[in-house]
């Protein structure tokens, strides 16, 4: 199965917005849940891990719990039409151009790896050893929690 990242909308066929039941309805319960806590946009999530699939689904706890974010590693990961984790850093910041979409930051953390954040898209590309480690993205939330929904 590929999986099909569409920013600012979804994942493969779901919105952001959708409920757990609607998520587990199309990909099965997960391997495993967590229980986070953030601090800095004072919201609780609830995060459905997909281990063998390569993906974790992130569901905020405010008001109802619904679909925000995902995390994914799968290499079978399709971005605009584009298997991105077969794409090196200049490539896809290219591919992210082409949609309209400007690199806002680019940083190198201590441990090693690098992110590359595509804020208008709600997109955030991970490298290690130069390569896209990870995919982090979702709907654009505001400093007071507010969620932009797709639907």
């Amino acid at each position: 199965m590929n999986f099909q990242l569409f920013p600012l909308k979804g994942f493969n066929e779901l919105l952001f917005g959708c409920t757990p039941k609607e998520f587990i309805a199309v990909f099965g319960k997960p391997d495993e849940t967590e229980e986070l806590n953030d601090e800095i946009f004072n919201d609780q999530s609830v995060v459905y891990h997909y281990w063998d699939m390569g993906f974790s689904a992130f569901f905020t706890k405010k008001a109802q719990e619904v679909f925000t974010s995902i995390e994914i590693d799968a290499e079978n990961t399709v971005l605009f039409g584009k298997q991105v984790f077969k794409m090196n850093e200049k490539e896809l910041i290219e591919l992210f151009k082409q949609h309209s979409f400007v690199l806002s930051e680019s940083e190198k953390h201590d441990w090693g790896e690098k992110r590359l954040s595509f804020d208008e898209a709600g997109v955030d590309l991970y490298f290690a050893n130069n390569k896209l480690s990870s995919i982090n993205y979702g709907i654009n939330t505001e400093s007071d929690g507010f969620h932009y929904f797709p639907n």
